[in-house]
């Protein structure tokens, strides 16, 4: 039954699923950088809106993300009570999990709130500080 006081795209947020595409270039090393620099979520202490760019770097193998529903997965954050830090590594390891790709990178740069800015930085490749 479809909820008649959900607009349009709160139901599209509320059945979202990544959707994958064959890359059309396995063999080569090609790198897709997405910005989202509209992400939100809410600080699970205050409740109080959260907002950030997320972005993603990554190398694929033999899928790719599919924009539209990228686009989707990242505004179905913006009602979640979740931490900087659990958004940013949720989102790698969603994307990891689903793409399987030779390099990912998922930054979180999250605006400053209470003069505090953090961001939060997680790759396939461990490198040292």
């Amino acid at each position: 039954m479809v909820d008649l006081h959900m607009k349009y795209g709160e139901r599209s947020i509320k059945k979202i699923q990544l959707e994958l595409w064959d890359n059309p270039y396995p063999e080569r090393d090609y790198e897709i950088n997405i910005n989202f620099p509209e992400f939100t979520c809410l600080c699970p202490r205050s409740g109080y809106p959260d907002f950030a760019t997320i972005i993603i770097k990554y190398i694929p193998a033999k899928k790719i993300v599919e924009l539209k529903s990228l686009k989707l997965y990242l505004n179905s954050f913006r009602n979640a009570y979740i931490s900087h830090e659990e958004a940013t590594n949720r989102i790698y390891s969603e994307l990891s999990k689903k793409l399987k790709p030779r390099y990912i990178e998922v930054v979180g740069d999250f605006n400053p709130r209470g003069n505090v800015k953090t961001v939060i930085r997680v790759n396939s490749e461990r490198k040292p500080a």
